[in-house]
């Protein structure tokens, strides 16, 4: 069974993560293999919520997009590089390829070597050297063992082909020479003296037993070779090794960890149809052929608490789409089959989440309720927020029973455990939970910092300004920083400068500065971004 990655958005707050998990966990009590990711980095106060009730952080997903291990290609396709040409040969013709990887016996890659290149090989080049194993040459003469004193040759070929006394004359045999030959007793003879590696008997050819007796005396491994001399010799340059024709050294590779949009890339540039899989120990697992890039799978996702494609991962159009859990306005994205889709208007993910556990009759633990009950306690305000809903405020005080936990205790405890921004720079805090939208041609960008810690902000207000008008060239219409503090009940406002006008617009102010506090003003979703978006419509 695949794993489900289950995650939130880009920038995950409580609610994202604690959703991600306690989601995951459901999943797996009911027989589906799933597991909880984060697109981003943790905030404090979500630290502090996993830290407080023992649960561990969930691992980092970079992106969803296809990599070769997902592609359907030809694993365990490969060759040694002591296979024989005439094995590599049946191997290609066998599994209908017209390239194979060579590998040494540690699974290295040594090469790739294609039908095309063996056959010019054989066409242009005469073959006189023989680097091969005893049975090799059995299987490639389908011949006959007469004596065998070395399993390994490496020497040069000579076809007895002058009359005997001259070839004896002419021809100074070396140890490591093979010897093809007939029905030729001077030259057997002369041969078995000189006690060569081998000799390869022609037409069926046996050794009388004076010259078997001196072949087992000197240790010459001798054969017998059912076919003529001309037969005989080109058998024999098939049962080489592979390696001794290998031409490229370095082929192109790729990894399975690649993406397939890189390997499709590069594929179209460098013009080849087959390239060795390599994994991270640089092992050969197998060949993919550009025809096969077409056939993979997806990676199966659950998104919870967001549903718009900028706010999630990261080649999320190559995964498979499973479900989404979110509580949001609805965004762009798209899916080819129907799916689960839960969206609900209540004040949090985990509320939602909560009736699944009911509807699928699973017991929550205490370590989950804990952290389902910080998600709804953070993305409320501990009730404050006007998202809020009785299924909120319900499910948080069941919750609150399972874990042992005092709602406004523990829920001020969260949020003070979170709020302080000191030794953050301004990147951290502007993106801690910073989130787009898409208004037809316009983007806005929209960052919620809880903090009751305004005034230390406040001192580098024109620092946040230039950061926030760097950010919006060219991107966005609108970027703004909304400083929430609970206690106050409002949010204090940063934004870019050449969006004042439409800050004044949609809060309806005749006079709108950098830093100015908004009373009752706290939830993003209901108050602050409908109103952004509708002023930007009116002028997009």
């Amino acid at each position: 069974m695949k794993t489900t990655y289950i995650f939130g958005h880009r920038n995950p707050d409580t609610d994202s993560v604690c959703s991600a998990i306690s989601l995951a966990y459901l999943k797996n009590e009911i027989g589906e293999k799933s597991c909880a990711r984060v697109i981003g980095h943790i905030n404090k106060e979500t630290k502090f919520v996993l830290n407080y009730f023992g649960v561990k952080e969930p691992e980092y997903l970079n992106n969803a997009k296809v990599q070769i291990r997902n592609v359907h290609y030809n694993k365990g396709t490969y060759v040694y590089d002591k296979n024989s040409i005439k094995e590599v040969i049946d191997y290609l013709l066998e599994h209908k390829l017209t390239a194979v990887p060579v590998v040494g016996n540690d699974l290295k890659l040594v090469s790739l070597i294609t039908l095309k290149e063996i056959a010019m090989l054989f066409i242009h080049t005469v073959k006189n050297t023989l680097y091969t194993n005893y049975d090799k040459l059995l299987s490639a003469l389908n011949g006959q063992e007469i004596t065998r004193f070395q399993d390994e040759f490496k020497g040069t070929m000579l076809a007895a082909s002058y009359q005997s006394q001259t070839f004896i004359e002419q021809v100074h045999l070396n140890p490591s020479d093979i010897l093809i030959i007939g029905d030729r007793h001077k030259v057997l003879e002369y041969g078995l003296a000189k006690k060569i590696s081998l000799i390869i008997l022609t037409n069926g050819f046996k050794l009388s037993s004076d010259l078997l007796e001196l072949a087992n005396k000197n240790h010459v491994s001798v054969i017998s070779s059912p076919l003529d001399t001309y037969n005989t010799c080109n058998a024999i340059s098939l049962s080489n090794y592979v390696s001794t024709i290998i031409l490229n050294q370095n082929p192109s590779v790729v990894h399975e960890t690649d993406y397939l949009t890189e390997f499709i890339d590069m594929a179209h540039r460098q013009g080849f149809s087959n390239y060795p899989v390599l994994n991270k120990k640089g092992e050969c697992l197998g060949m993919i052929k550009v025809t096969e890039a077409g056939n993979f799978e997806r990676m199966p996702i659950i998104l919870v608490d967001h549903n718009q494609l900028d706010q999630s991962v990261p080649g999320i159009d190559e995964a498979e789409i499973m479900e989404i859990i979110d509580h949001h306005n609805l965004g762009a994205i798209g899916t080819s089959v129907p799916i689960n889709f839960r969206c609900m208007p209540v004040g949090c993910t985990c509320t939602i989440i909560y009736n699944l556990y009911n509807e699928n009759h699973v017991k929550i633990p205490k370590s989950i309720a804990g952290i389902m009950l910080s998600a709804i306690l953070s993305d409320t305000l501990i009730f404050q927020s006007p998202t809020t809903t009785e299924k909120d405020k319900e499910t948080a005080i069941a919750l609150a029973k399972i874990c042992g936990e005092d709602i406004n205790s523990y829920g001020h405890k969260m949020l003070k455990a979170g709020s302080s921004v000191a030794g953050m720079s301004i990147d951290e805090i502007i993106y801690q939970d910073f989130k787009s939208y898409k208004v037809g041609s316009a983007t806005l960008g929209i960052s919620q910092v809880i903090t009751m810690d305004f005034d230390n902000m406040k001192e580098k207000i024109n620092d946040y300004v230039d950061k926030l008008d760097e950010i919006a060239k060219g991107e966005y219409s609108v970027v703004t920083v909304f400083v929430t503090d609970v206690i106050k009940n409002g949010s204090f406002v940063l934004y870019n400068s050449l969006s004042k006008e439409i800050m004044m617009d949609s809060f309806d102010k005749t006079d709108f500065e950098e830093g100015i506090f908004l009373p009752n003003l706290i939830s993003r979703k209901k108050q602050i971004l409908p109103k952004l978006m509708e002023t930007l419509k009116k002028r997009v």
